[in-house]
């Protein structure tokens, strides 16, 4: 059986299905499956936690999300050679919920981390955020308006490591200040990645945050700020590779 084989048929999925050939191209290349793969939680049924087998191949579900979320279509217009949108979407969902996804992201990061001459687990890194414009579509509950960028929406704050490879993840109204989002982030943070000592970040991040967290939480908050005499874009170190990120 070849790396393009699934892992329905690998985990002895009674599900008939043919390997699938690269369609779009967001879909994954057999090298890529092979890494995903291997990197893939094992499904609860295999490891006797209840549930039944999936009646779909792994690695077509897996297209199919990179398709919608490449795409930023709806559910409801998944094309047809994938299958349904209600099963991929339940598939999502499962992964979402039991927290899958998250393992597999952190597995992929650790190999990646490796791979590139590092430990697997980091010991600095860099936030910032980004406040984007939120349409009608958007309930008044989740949406803001950020004063300083003159935008209505919501806001996302990031947390990378110095490989710009993503640590953490916290979607607020646009309204919510960076302190205030790093105030809820951090602790997480500091709690989840045993070696993280060092955080780089702008000077919105400034003041008492910086205090509150070393007495709280040893956690070195350095802000990296600009050189007032330097007019437009200027590359900071450190702080350029969550700018990148956000590209």
């Amino acid at each position: 059986m070849s790396d393009c084989d699934c892992l329905a048929h690998r985990f002895g999925n009674a599900a008939d299905h043919e390997d699938r050939e690269r369609r779009y191209p967001s879909d994954l290349t057999d090298a890529e499956w092979a890494v995903v793969r291997d990197a893939l939680p094992l499904p609860r049924w295999l490891e006797g936690r209840g549930g039944r087998p999936e009646g779909y191949c792994h690695r077509t579900m897996v297209d199919a999300v990179l398709y919608l979320v490449d795409g930023g279509i709806k559910w409801r217009a998944m094309p047809a050679d994938f299958p349904h949108w209600r099963a991929v979407y339940r598939f999502f969902r499962r992964f979402l919920t039991q927290g899958l996804l998250t393992e597999l992201h952190d597995r992929l990061r650790r190999r990646l981390r490796v791979k590139e001459g590092r430990d697997p687990e980091p010991s600095a890194g860099i936030i910032d955020s980004q406040s984007v414009k939120a349409d009608a579509t958007v309930g008044a509950a989740t949406r803001g308006y950020d004063g300083g960028k003159k935008i209505n929406g919501r806001k996302r704050h990031l947390v990378v490591d110095c490989l710009g490879l993503l640590l953490a993840v916290l979607v607020t109204p646009a309204s919510t200040t960076d302190r205030d989002a790093a105030t809820v982030m951090l602790p997480c943070l500091r709690e989840r990645y045993f070696r993280l000592r060092l955080i780089w970040a702008d000077s919105s991040y400034s003041g008492a945050l910086v205090e509150w967290a070393q007495r709280a939480l040893h956690l070195a908050l350095t802000v990296v700020k600009r050189t007032e005499a330097t007019t437009g874009f200027q590359v900071l170190p450190r702080r350029w590779v969550i700018e990148r990120t956000n590209g």
